[in-house]
């Protein structure tokens, strides 16, 4: 596989994130070689591995891109953080562990939008072969794939009061919210686990590997461009320790960089809408106008109340609780340090007539400073994330020069879409109405954020543009799909070029309801199938790809 400082492979991946750790798994074990390349490094910090330790990691210098989107008016002119995994493992190393499917409806809409062959039906059973849930329903949960699916370990009572309070306000209990039916109303989250510790795809697919002759695993190593023979695309070159060096591939590159990453590799290679490459000195290779575009994602608002006479995150993540939860992780693998980002869900409809929810609800036994989602407050404290779980608006990922090392702008656009703010509005209206249930009665001591004195629409908007942020599920850059505008195939092939795929959470033609880990490793599984069986038919190498 080394050819001096090169390499050469069956397949070369970019990037070890949530999707390209499943690939490199599935596709060495079928006895190809494998080269994967990972701009940064190995998953060693041990705030990776605890699950509370995600508040380490959303601003972490050496695991985390730390993107940032452009400011925008719509959002009160701010740059908004936008943290993308930068380590084996990629967003699953770092994320909050949340894992769920989204609606039916979402892959249903898929399918109606060009992605074939991805209806709900269709994707059931990879997102079995990617889990193992114990309490689920066999038919729709998986019980034997490598991550472990959980309920949480320990719940706080406020989490409980919240699931009361939700069915108090007419919302319905849901044992399993990743399952038929009904995938709304409110539930308890479930948490990709490794035992007592994160379950990202690095500890659980590619640990399946690592021991594989026919996979190399190359970290610290940047993709600076795609390489190519015509239309064929041959291989990736990168830099790593300061040296530039190739990785050629005789069958497929796939391209596993994410929503930032992918269209960002594709627009240096020159790939993308021709007239905006030219404009920032890049050589066309390709155009394909779709790239970059359709960016979507979940951009929310936080309702936070102060409560009494409960335990919060807010106590135990301080002084001798904190020393208490440390030896409850250490000796039983439970309490405050097995906590993902939210505890309890609930998704619900902005208005009658829609098929599916728009709104999610997430959850949180615990407040954070306005400023700043890492910090705790001191006081007791309990908060909601209202979700726009289907936005109409979209945005871009555009590359801003040729240097493959200057950063791309994000431009999400968000609230672009008047019909966002609605949602917005509708769900901070239906938050507030659970937090006035019985079940908090007396707990609660009122609201904090945005403060009962905000009650107007002109208030609440402002309120809105203000304060609200994404919560990291960007989608869509790379759309999935058969129009002018799609950038891959049904089966994930770049149009027009061959020996080229993207698989990652870019290939969604529409974010999902919910999180997108879960989701995103789903698409790799299928994706994985897909290279294999289209290699098997061509006799190990693909036929041309009409443009």
């Amino acid at each position: 596989m080394p050819v001096g400082t090169n390499y050469e492979a069956d397949y070369v991946i970019v990037g070890a994130g949530s999707a390209g750790c499943v690939l490199a798994e599935r596709l060495s074990a079928s006895g190809a070689e494998v080269v994967l390349l990972e701009a940064g490094g190995k998953d060693t910090n041990p705030f990776i591995h605890v699950p509370a330790g995600v508040l380490k990691l959303v601003t972490h210098p050496v695991v985390n891109w730390n993107y940032y989107t452009e400011p925008d008016e719509k959002t009160g002119g701010r740059a908004l953080h936008c943290p993308r995994g930068k380590v084996l493992g990629g967003s699953s190393s770092i994320n909050g562990m949340l894992f769920i499917r989204g609606h039916a409806a979402d892959y249903d809409n898929w399918a109606q939008m060009g992605a074939r062959g991805w209806s709900y039906e269709d994707v059931l059973p990879h997102f079995k072969s990617i889990e193992r849930y114990g309490p689920g329903d066999p038919g729709e949960r998986g019980k034997s794939g490598p991550i472990q699916v959980e309920d949480y370990r320990t719940v706080l009572p406020l989490t409980d009061r919240f699931v009361e309070a939700a069915q108090q306000a007419g919302h319905p209990f849901a044992r399993d919210l990743s399952a038929r039916p009904p995938a709304e109303g409110v539930g308890y989250s479930q948490m990709s686990r490794n035992g007592r510790f994160r379950a990202s795809t690095a500890r659980t697919f590619l640990r399946r590997a690592r021991g594989r002759a026919n996979l190399r695993i190359e970290t610290g190593a940047y993709a600076t461009g795609l390489l190519f023979d015509g239309k064929r695309c041959t291989g990736v070159a990168f830099r790593q320790h300061g040296k530039d060096r190739r990785a050629t591939a005789a069958r497929e590159v796939i391209v596993s960089g994410g929503a930032v990453n992918a269209p960002h590799l594709l627009h240096i290679s020159g790939i993308g809408p021709a007239d905006r490459l030219r404009e920032v000195g890049i050589e066309v290779r390709h155009d394909l106008p779709g790239v970059g575009a359709n960016y979507s994602d979940h951009y929310t608002v936080r309702i936070s109340h102060r409560v009494r006479g409960q335990q919060s995150i807010n106590q135990l993540g301080r002084g001798w609780r904190l020393a208490r939860e440390m030896v409850r992780f250490a000796l039983f693998g439970n309490g405050a340090l097995t906590f993902g980002v939210s505890s309890a869900q609930c998704y619900t409809r902005s208005r009658d007539g829609l098929a599916s929810p728009d709104i999610q609800l997430l959850f949180t036994p615990a407040s954070f400073a306005e400023d700043n989602l890492r910090h705790l407050e001191r006081e007791p404290g309990m908060s909601v994330a209202v979700s726009i779980a289907r936005p109409s608006s979209r945005g871009e990922i555009m590359a801003v020069s040729a240097d493959p090392f200057e950063r791309p702008a994000i431009r999400p656009n968000f609230l672009d879409d008047p019909d966002d703010m609605r949602v917005a509005l509708e769900g901070i209206r239906q938050t507030r109405e659970i937090l006035a249930q019985p079940a908090f009665q007396g707990i609660s001591q009122g609201e904090v954020s945005p403060g009962p004195e905000v009650q107007d629409g002109e208030a609440l908007e402002s309120f809105v543009r203000q304060t609200g942020r994404t919560i990291y599920h960007m989608a869509g850059t790379c759309r999935m799909g058969e129009d002018p505008m799609a950038v891959v195939d049904s089966r994930l092939r770049v149009h027009g070029l061959e020996g080229l795929r993207v698989i990652d959470a870019s290939v969604m033609p529409a974010v999902t309801t919910a999180n997108t880990n879960a989701p995103t490793i789903m698409i790799a599984e299928k994706g994985a199938g897909m290279i294999l069986e289209d290699n098997r038919q061509d006799g190990g190498r693909e036929e041309p790809v009409d443009n």
